[in-house]
């Protein structure tokens, strides 16, 4: 009988210690100029709303140049007396990288030319060839430079930064660090399309998926691809939301600008998708390849094998293709 007794009693203490029951904790909202969704698995309720709206309230503080008692507004203003904290430092250096990387397709440096061409907070002027050369002068990734008592020094007092590339994939990683330091393994962290995943989906017991649109689609949303991660983020750009029609000319201006032509790049490339170990980097070279012919960024994603991408473009006739690294398509879901 007390054998018996202490057989049940092994059973329900193993079925009481089996696994845990999964609970899908999700924050949604509104920050930086867009929508974001935060995903995280853990074996309770949790609620990290306050921590969430405070990494987007200081980044907001640091870099964006629609807030302007910003950092990055008071420097575009020509203070050079402002000590800027370890995020600008951070997507500074990141900036550089790709800059490098890229033979000076991303860069920065360009806010004079987001507000001319009608893509950032100043002034829409009217542009000709010959103002857009005159603009040109205040770009230029080598005529800014980040001292060692971490002040920002300009060549010219007018030229501008513009993180708009770059920081909104740094504040997924941030809010990535947010749950690592809360020791939460298993999350989605998705702002205006971007996103960072880690672990798995332990609640469906699945890979986190990713939805990647059709940019030939104009009204509503139609996905080309779907794709799943782990521990792997994904950045996507394109031209097809992000643009502005003259209501004079009925001219199409896009938001991806050349900094070496200082013209908005309306090319053959579509759209592109590009994963890599962290979000900032990744929405980098999304803009970057945009700004880019074809052949060039398949010449800079062979040389970085921590790259994977997917581009869509149109051919000399016209016709859509598709360009995919041999990485990224193990992330595609059939």
């Amino acid at each position: 009988m007390l054998k018996n007794v202490l057989l049940f009693a092994l059973i329900a203490f193993t079925f009481g210690c089996g696994s845990p029951q999964w609970i899908k904790n999700q924050n949604q909202g509104g920050a930086l100029g867009t929508s974001y969704s935060i995903i995280y698995i853990a074996d309770e309720p949790l609620d990290y709303q306050q921590e969430i709206d405070s990494v987007f309230q200081v980044m907001n503080q640091s870099m964006s140049t629609y807030v302007p008692s910003s950092d990055i507004s008071k420097i575009n203003e020509g203070d050079s007396t402002v000590v800027v904290d370890d995020m600008f430092k951070e997507v500074f250096d990141i900036s550089t990288r790709v800059h490098q990387a890229s033979n000076g397709y991303f860069d920065p440096t360009i806010g004079v030319l987001a507000n001319a061409w009608g893509f950032g907070p100043g002034e829409q002027i009217q542009l000709d060839s010959l103002k857009v050369d005159s603009l040109l002068s205040y770009v230029g990734w080598d005529k800014v430079k980040l001292n060692s008592d971490n002040t920002i020094t300009k060549a010219n007092p007018a030229i501008r930064f513009d993180f708009n590339a770059v920081a909104k994939g740094y504040a997924i990683d941030r809010l990535g660090a947010l749950l690592d330091s809360k020791g939460i393994q298993n999350y989605l962290v998705e702002v205006g399309g971007e996103v960072l995943a880690k672990g798995t989906n332990l609640v469906s017991g699945k890979q986190w998926t990713v939805g990647i649109d059709d940019p030939q689609v104009e009204t509503g949303r139609q996905l080309k691809l779907i794709v799943t991660l782990e521990d792997k983020a994904m950045a996507s750009s394109g031209n097809y939301r992000k643009f502005r029609i003259d209501p004079e000319t009925g001219e199409k201006f896009v938001h991806t600008i050349n900094p070496k032509t200082g013209y908005t790049k309306n090319s053959y490339v579509l759209a592109t998708s590009v994963v890599a170990n962290t979000c900032a980097v990744a929405d980098a070279f999304a803009t970057t390849f945009m700004a880019m012919d074809l052949e060039a960024s398949k010449a800079i994603l062979e040389n970085h094998g921590e790259l994977e991408a997917y581009i869509i473009y149109l051919d000399e006739n016209g016709n859509t293709k598709e360009f995919m690294t041999s990485g990224f398509e193990k992330f595609v879901k059939q």
